[in-house]
């Protein structure tokens, strides 16, 4: 009798295990992810243990200037219509004040193409047959 109940006990125990598809069944010491448990998740989120929520307000940052755009790429757009001088000034920004990380990206492509040009004038200068009435 004691044999029987315990023949019973492991078949129920492989009728409630999932069946297994196709030829890999994993590794052998490789252990399944635990489920996540209730005091660990947020809204339906999964918390990480190592970052904290912070609950209230959010921090509200000030708006750009011109537009939204931001100084960088204001300057960014009037540099093809003002001879490319809000590029050098854009280039000297960057370099030499300390400006809000969401202002950089366009500070970052006035200054790429303000060196493209100084190299470009540069180099076309230092053309020694270039003839200016003809």
């Amino acid at each position: 009798m004691g044999t029987g109940g315990t023949t019973s006990a492991s078949c129920s125990d492989e009728a409630n295990m999932p069946p297994y598809y196709g030829t890999f069944q994993g590794v052998a010491n490789f252990y399944p992810p635990q489920p996540s448990s209730s005091h660990n998740s947020y809204q339906g989120y999964t918390l990480l243990p190592v970052y904290a929520v912070l609950e209230g307000h959010p921090i509200r940052e000030r708006r750009l200037p011109c537009c939204g755009l931001g100084l960088g790429w204001c300057m960014f757009i009037l540099g093809f219509f003002l001879g490319g001088i809000p590029w050098y000034f854009g280039t000297f920004l960057l370099l030499c004040t300390r400006v809000d990380y969401r202002e950089k990206p366009g500070l970052i492509a006035c200054t790429i193409v303000s060196l493209i040009i100084v190299i470009a004038i540069t180099l076309g200068s230092s053309h020694r047959h270039f003839v200016w009435w003809t």
